[in-house]
């Protein structure tokens, strides 16, 4: 049942390389006092104009990352980033000579990101930002942002999709489809709250998998699942359909 459910590892973290405010040690350290077995850190991708990880700490983070695992054992502390949807084709912002660098692959739809060029900055974000306002938006960039995901998924082999939902207008089924399709885990995000209930509900119809994550910004909301758990036990899933947790 859902009410014994543990979550064993934390997928998505931050630190002062891009957004978070602790070191990649001090995330490690407040996972392992809270028992998790695994930790993943995250920081944003490149193209973003204000946090984004800067491509020469690729390997600098990979080489730390290496240490403190040698240092800490008990724990498995994975090296990723949260990359950002950069084109309407579904290109990232990841270049492939420094994905050898990574363990796993998280990717989400950010504002503030450098477009691909010209056109994909009209297209992703500017008609998104109007869609706000122009009615008659809505359903194109409805349309366009679900298969800009799809797309995604289809060229990189991409664990998790970060927030679906939060920060723009998706197809649920639609991408929940596409995730089943390629084994990409869809994330219940216990910082912003989404996926909400009823993406879940429908996302689980179409028998995608889930991931619980923090989102931590900060050391001490490492492992904070409790908002994630919640939207979980809402929606009837189990910890068959969730990634990282176990009965």
């Amino acid at each position: 049942m859902i009410e014994q459910m543990k979550i064993f590892a934390d997928y998505h973290t931050h630190t002062v390389y891009s957004h978070g405010k602790g070191s990649i040690e001090d995330n490690v350290k407040r996972a392992i006092k809270l028992g998790l077995r695994e930790i993943a850190i995250t920081d944003h991708g490149p193209a973003h104009i204000f946090y984004g990880l800067r491509k020469k700490d690729f390997k600098k983070m990979r080489e730390e990352i290496d240490k403190i695992n040698e240092k800490y054992p008990q724990i498995k502390v994975l090296m990723g980033v949260e990359a950002n949807l950069i084109s309407v084709d579904g290109s990232i912002d990841v270049p492939d000579e420094l994905m050898e660098y990574l363990d796993i692959l998280l990717m989400g739809y950010h504002t503030g990101v450098m477009p691909k060029d010209f056109y994909n900055g009209v297209q992703l974000f500017g008609k998104n930002l109007l869609s706000k306002y122009i009615g008659l938006l809505k359903a194109e960039m409805r349309e366009k942002n679900t298969q800009a995901m799809i797309n995604a998924i289809k060229k990189y082999k991409i664990d998790i999709i970060t927030h679906p939902g939060a920060k723009v207008d998706i197809d649920t089924m639609r991408l929940a489809k596409a995730a089943k399709e390629r084994g990409t885990a869809l994330e219940i995000n216990a910082s912003h709250g989404y996926m909400t209930v009823e993406f879940v509900k429908i996302a689980k119809s179409e028998g995608c998998k889930f991931v619980i994550n923090s989102d931590a910004h900060t050391p001490l909301r490492v492992g904070d699942f409790k908002r994630g758990i919640e939207i979980a036990k809402e929606a009837g899933l189990t910890e068959e359909d969730i990634i990282n947790a176990k009965g």
